[in-house]
């Protein structure tokens, strides 16, 4: 994997991003920076409107910050045309989502191999193999989504996103539409990925237990990290949430 300074691969550097002018604007972000580091689980927290869905689609090239720079593995994407930065999304990062964005007409291994195809290549020998056998839906691969649990679509949709190797994979919400035991396997698929094959991950979240699989957790408030801490458990999780609520 690609990384840039200090073993960061993904750089922000004084992010504002603000939606509408004059008197109605809304700062969303106003002036974040932070490095996500290399094969590390770095979750980020924050009441409602604290600007965390914001700050994770401006790491991931989703969207574009008012002022401000992000590199993701040494390059600046912020002043990205359309197609480089197509092309970077396809060669560097991954998603997993709390609706598992499937299509419905495809089997699971088309699923899972559908980045891949779009890009008209094929996953190394035994990678695919491997990453399907880890999240455990070896027998369910022709299968379609329909057919498919919540919990068994979501571990498609896990390896759908490791499967082209990228930089830094970002989740949003990866257990919110899962009831509590099958939301902590997939929350364990994240973590072994993280501490098996060295993927960096950014997870947003609201769930103290999912922070709690975090090695670092980032809290925001009103378009700004308030907090960092490292790895805790979800009870002190929960007291700093109260606190940043009370900010």
């Amino acid at each position: 994997m690609n990384e840039t300074r200090n073993g960061a691969v993904v750089v922000a550097s004084d992010i504002a991003r603000r939606y509408g002018e004059g008197e109605t604007a809304v700062d969303a972000l106003r002036g974040v920076s932070v490095d996500i580091q290399q094969a590390r689980l770095t979750a980020v927290m924050g009441p409602s409107g604290s600007g965390k869905s914001t700050l994770m689609h401006i790491l991931a090239g989703l969207d574009k910050p008012t002022s401000g720079e992000v590199t993701i593995a040494g390059t600046g994407i912020t002043r990205l045309g359309d197609n480089a930065l197509t092309k970077l999304r396809r060669d560097h990062i991954g998603f997993v989502f709390q609706f598992f964005n499937l299509l419905p007409m495809l089997t699971a291994k088309e699923n899972i191999l559908l980045p891949l195809t779009i890009a008209g290549e094929k996953p190394a020998e035994g990678w695919f193999e491997q990453r399907v056998s880890d999240v455990g839906m070896a027998d369910r691969l022709s299968h379609r989504p329909s057919e498919l649990s919540g919990g068994q679509q979501q571990r498609v949709a896990i390896a759908r996103a490791l499967v082209s190797r990228p930089t830094v994979l970002f989740a949003d919400e990866p257990t919110g539409n899962l009831d509590s035991a099958t939301g902590h396997e997939i929350l364990e698929l994240l973590r072994r990925s993280v501490d098996e094959y060295g993927q960096t991950l950014v997870m947003v979240t609201h769930d103290a237990r999912a922070a709690s699989m975090a090695h670092r957790v980032l809290f925001l408030a009103d378009g700004e990290i308030v907090r960092e801490m490292g790895e805790c458990d979800q009870h002190r999780i929960l007291s700093v949430m109260e606190e940043v609520a009370a900010l």
